[in-house]
């Protein structure tokens, strides 16, 4: 505690002298290694950092690590053994291993691009490319890509039953907060799963993009006080006109968000306190 109090002094120390203007995505993506602390997610998915990050391993028995180049394959270790237990799902559906996309940066805060989330370690992408081996090289995962499921706001012909139930799957784990997926992959599940088997299907929420990858979001740790939990996800299926609205002009044809600090354009004092111990540790 010590070490973490002097470090924190140190960093508010060199706040002072700087004003702080460094963008957090900049500190944060140049740090290479996990800080050396008890596993801690530490504030709001998109505003927030990551203590104690362990790293997924590269190759797995029943998952691969895509893009490794950006050394983004980090998470709370409760993420780890999410991937590990949606592996062994994906195998029991015919899968034969999922590819996982970006979780988070060694010690979690604003990523230099790609993503307002993913700062806690408690954010996973899931490819909507369905694998047929685990022995891709390096080489080969930073030049494939993930197929888009959606044309038009129309599911295509790359998507399978494969991905209903792997979706599933991943709905059903008990610590899945909700997954994030392109509105026309949720109406097609509202539209295929049966009536006496939809439970999990609140988890599943329409936004943006999510058409090449499905993002799971995990529940806070018990053991993280400092995270920000989601609000709870409305009662229900989510098939009904809260769906009807991401089809309409307003959803398709956003308005410019208002004048404001430019997305991704954070810095440390934005973030917990504690977030400048993990950064100078």
């Amino acid at each position: 505690m010590r070490f973490i109090g002097g470090a924190i002094a140190l960093v508010l120390g060199l706040c002072a002298v700087t004003g702080h203007a460094e963008p957090a995505k900049n500190l944060f993506g140049a740090k290479r290694t996990p800080a050396a602390m008890p596993p801690q997610a530490l504030g709001a998915y998109a505003q927030g950092c990551l203590a104690g990050g362990v790293e997924l391993p590269e190759t797995g028995w029943g998952w691969q690590a895509m893009r490794l180049s950006r050394n983004r394959n980090w998470g709370h270790p409760s993420a780890i053994a999410f991937v590990e237990r949606l592996a062994g799902r994906a195998q029991t559906i015919g899968w034969v291993g999922p590819y996982i996309g970006d979780i988070s940066q060694p010690r979690g805060g604003p990523m230099r691009s790609g993503h307002r989330s993913h700062q806690l370690g408690l954010d996973i992408d899931i490819w909507m490319r369905q694998p047929t081996r685990l022995d891709l090289s390096r080489a080969e995962r930073e030049k494939i890509g993930s197929p888009r499921v959606v044309t038009n706001f129309r599911i295509n012909r790359y998507w399978t039953s494969g991905h209903h139930q792997l979706l599933k799957a991943a709905a059903q784990d008990l610590g899945v907060a909700r997954i994030f997926v392109h509105p026309a992959i949720k109406q097609q599940l509202c539209q295929a799963q049966p009536l006496d088997d939809r439970e999990w299907l609140g988890k599943i929420r329409p936004w943006w993009g999510h058409d090449a990858h499905f993002h799971v979001r995990l529940n806070c740790p018990p053991e993280s006080p400092d995270c920000v939990a989601q609000p709870q996800i409305p009662p229900g299926d989510g098939c009904d006109e809260t769906l009807a609205w991401w089809f309409s002009d307003e959803a398709r044809n956003p308005k410019p968000a208002s004048p404001g600090k430019p997305r991704g354009q954070l810095t440390l004092d934005d973030l917990p306190l504690a977030c400048a111990g993990v950064l100078a540790q």
